[in-house]
C-alpha cells in the first residue's frame, strides 16, 4: 500500500523536520538548481519577447475562465462528436469510481498510467488498489516514487529529494516484487538506470489493455487533448491500450486550438529549460474504430471539479487556476528549496501548493491547510518566474486573511490576534499607552545591561527569549526596546529644542538653529 499525504502535520512541524536532513537539502539545492539555471538561460534566449508572451498565455487562461461554464459545454460536445464519452465527476470519489467502473468492465486488474497531477490529488491508485486493480506509474520519477513506496515531492520531478545512489537501491530492492526484476550489476550512472527503468516497463505497456492520463491542455474547438513529456512512456500509454481513460481538470480547457500557441512555448522553456518538450502527443476521440490506426478504440475523459468551482468563485483567488503545472514556481522559491515539497503535505507543492490547496479545499477546515499560505517569505521570486503570471504572493496575504477570520467568533483566538487586540487596548488611550512605553522602556534599560548582543550601530539586542517568543527569536536578532520613548524624549527636550544644533552660515557669517529659513 504506497503512503498518502492524509494526517500530515502542518508545515511548521513537517519543515522543521525536513530541515534537519542534510541529505534532502543537497539533493534539492542541486537540482533546482540545474533546473532554474536552464530555465534562465531560455527565458534570457526571448529577450524583449519573453514578457509579452507571459502577458499572452496568461490571457488566454484568463479568457478560458471568465467563460468556464461555456467552453466546458463546447469541449463535451466536442470531445462527444469525435467518439469520446464525457463523464462530470464533483469530487475525487466520482473521479476514481469512473475510472474503476471502466477498467473492470473490460476485466482487466491493472492500468498503466500516464504522469497525471489530476489522478494524484484524486488518490486514484489507492482507489483502484482497494478494488483490485493495480496501477502501474509509467513516468520514471513516478515509478521512482511508486517503488520506494515513497511520496511525490515535486510536479515536474516527483523524486527530487532522490539521489542516483538512493534509485539503485530502490530499483534492486523493489523492482522484482512487482515485475522484472533489476540487474544484478546495476550502478547508479544514470542511462543503466533509466535503461533498467525501461525494462521493467516493457512488459507493463505490452500487456495492458487500460491506460489512464490526464492532460496538460484540452482545447474546447476540437475536443483534442493535449500531453506533454520527456520520456516516451506518455506516447506509450495514448496508444498501445485498447481503452484510454484520462482525468482532466476542468481549469484545463483551452478555448481554442491556435490559443495553444503561447502555453505550448511558455511550458517546456519554464519547465524543463527546454525550447519544446521532446514529446508532444495530441488526441481527438478514439483512433479508427476498424483498428487500421494506432491508438485506443474507446476513450472516456473525466472532467473533473474537485474544488475547483469553489477556486473559481474567490475573485482574488481564482487566478491560480490559470496554473499550467510548470513547477517555476517551486525552482526559485527559497522556502522549497530548503524544505522539499513533503513538508507541504499535498501533491501540489511550494508556491502554487500553498495557495492551490487552500483553494480547492477551503480554509478553516483543517490546521495543516491553514499553515499552507504562511509558507513563504514574500520574496516575490514566484511571481516573476510564473509564465502565466499568477500574483502568488497576492495570494497567499489573501488567504492569511481569510485564515485569520476563520479564527473569529466562537473558535479559539490565536496568539497573534491576542497581541494585536491587547494592542489595540494600549492604543486607544493616551495614559494606558504611556504606561506601557513606561514599562517597555524600564525592560530596555534591564536587557542592554544584561545583552551580550548587539546590533549594527551598537544597539543591544534581546538575545533568546523564553516560551513562545522563542520561536521568533531562535533565529533572528531582536533590537531591545529602547530605553525613552518618544514621548519622553519630547517631554524632557521641550519639543527637541534644547538637542537642536546650529549651523554656521558663512555668507552671513552668524550662527542659526538648522530649521529656521534663512532670511531673503
Amino acid at each position: 500500500m504506497s503512503r498518502t499525504f492524509v494526517g500530515m502535520p502542518p508545515f511548521p512541524t513537517a519543515a522543521r523536520e525536513a530541515l534537519g536532513d542534510t541529505q534532502l537539502r543537497h539533493n534539492l539545492t542541486h537540482a533546482t538548481g540545474v533546473i532554474r539555471d536552464k530555465r534562465l538561460r531560455l527565458v534570457e534566449e526571448q529577450g524583449d519577447l519573453w514578457e509579452p508572451l507571459r502577458l499572452a498565455g496568461a490571457a488566454v487562461k484568463q479568457r478560458a475562465l471568465d467563460d468556464l461554464a461555456t467552453h466546458l459545454e463546447q469541449l463535451e460536445a466536442s470531445l462527444t462528436a469525435a467518439g469520446a464519452t464525457v463523464h462530470w465527476a464533483r469530487d475525487a470519489e466520482e473521479a476514481c469510481r469512473v475510472v474503476a467502473s471502466v477498467a473492470r468492465s473490460h476485466g482487466v486488474d491493472e492500468v498503466v498510467k500516464v504522469k497525471s497531477m489530476a489522478t494524484a490529488e484524486i488518490e486514484l491508485n489507492e482507489h483502484l488498489e482497494r478494488a483490485g486493480i493495480a496501477a502501474w506509474e509509467t513516468d520514471l520519477a513516478e515509478l521512482i516514487v511508486q517503488l520506494g513506496e515513497d511520496l511525490p515531492s515535486h510536479i515536474l520531478v516527483p523524486a527530487i529529494h532522490r539521489n542516483r545512489a538512493e534509485i539503485r537501491e530502490i530499483f534492486l530492492r523493489r523492482m522484482a516484487a512487482v515485475g522484472r526484476p533489476a540487474p544484478a550489476d546495476l550502478t547508479d550512472e544514470p542511462e543503466v538506470l533509466a535503461a533498467a527503468a525501461r525494462e521493467h516497463l516493457r512488459e507493463k505497456f505490452l500487456r495492458a489493455k487500460v491506460g489512464v492520463s490526464g492532460a496538460n491542455f484540452a482545447v474546447a474547438e476540437t475536443g483534442t487533448l493535449v500531453v506533454v513529456e520527456s520520456e516516451g512512456n506518455g506516447r506509450m500509454c495514448l496508444t498501445l491500450p485498447e481503452v484510454l481513460v484520462s482525468v482532466v481538470g476542468i481549469e484545463k480547457v483551452v478555448p481554442t486550438f491556435v490559443e495553444l500557441d503561447p502555453l505550448m512555448r511558455l511550458l517546456p522553456r519554464s519547465s524543463t529549460g527546454e525550447r519544446m518538450n521532446p514529446y508532444t502527443s495530441m488526441w481527438t476521440g478514439p483512433s479508427a474504430p476498424d483498428g487500421t490506426a494506432d491508438g485506443p478504440q474507446e476513450v472516456h475523459v473525466v472532467l473533473l471539479d474537485n474544488g475547483r468551482t469553489r477556486a473559481l468563485a474567490d475573485e482574488t483567488g481564482r487566478q491560480a487556476l490559470r496554473c499550467i503545472r510548470c513547477s517555476a514556481c517551486l525552482n526559485v522559491c527559497p522556502v522549497y528549496e530548503r524544505t522539499g515539497g513533503h513538508a507541504y503535505g499535498s501533491v501540489y507543492p511550494g508556491p502554487i501548493g500553498a495557495i492551490l490547496n487552500p483553494l480547492l479545499t477551503g480554509t478553516g477546515v483543517d490546521e495543516q491547510t491553514d499553515s499552507l499560505p504562511y509558507a513563504s517569505t514574500l520574496c516575490g521570486a514566484c511571481f516573476e518566474a510564473c509564465p502565466v503570471r499568477i500574483d502568488i504572493p497576492e495570494v497567499l496575504v489573501h488567504l492569511r486573511s481569510k485564515v485569520v477570520d476563520g479564527h473569529r467568533g466562537d473558535r479559539p483566538p490565536k496568539a497573534e490576534a491576542v497581541a494585536m487586540k491587547a494592542a489595540g487596548w494600549a492604543f486607544a488611550d493616551a495614559s494606558r499607552l504611556g504606561l506601557v512605553e513606561k514599562a517597555s522602556g524600564l525592560s530596555g534599560r534591564v536587557l542592554a545591561r544584561l545583552s551580550r548582543t548587539t546590533l549594527p550601530g551598537g544597539r543591544p539586542a534581546t538575545g533568546r527569549l523564553p516560551g513562545p517568543a522563542a520561536a521568533w527569536t531562535g533565529a533572528r536578532d531582536l533590537p531591545a526596546p529602547p530605553a525613552e520613548s518618544f514621548r519622553a524624549w519630547w517631554d524632557r527636550t521641550d519639543g527637541g529644542r534644547s538637542e537642536r544644533g546650529t549651523s554656521y552660515d558663512q555668507q552671513q557669517g552668524t550662527s542659526r538653529p538648522y530649521d529656521v529659513p534663512e532670511e531673503s
